[in-house]
């Protein structure tokens, strides 16, 4: 997803598990992604995170698919920009 890398270069991006979760407590973050070939213990503690503070979580891409989108070796994401994560969303829903 070309829009994913582009909001990378913007800085709108958080990566990584701790500050992803982090973030995700200071509301910052606005959409999450996590590698579906993560390991399950990091997938349910994103995943019962986003739920809690009601922020979309969706688990689309590998480690492989992330990591080429960001160029950066991550299993964990979250968009923090608005505009770029109503985008994204509206991309993933149809």
């Amino acid at each position: 997803m070309n829009l994913i890398g582009l909001a990378m270069r913007a800085g709108k991006l958080i990566t990584g598990e701790a500050l992803t979760l982090k973030d995700i407590r200071k509301n910052k973050v606005k959409i999450v992604f996590v590698a579906n070939d993560a390991s399950e213990n990091t997938k349910k503690k994103i995943k019962d995170k986003s739920s809690y503070y009601e922020v979309p979580c969706f688990e689309l891409f590998s480690e492989a698919e992330i990591t080429q989108m960001i160029g950066r070796p991550r299993k964990v994401f979250g968009i923090v920009d608005d505009g770029f994560a109503k985008k994204t969303k509206e991309l993933i829903e149809g």
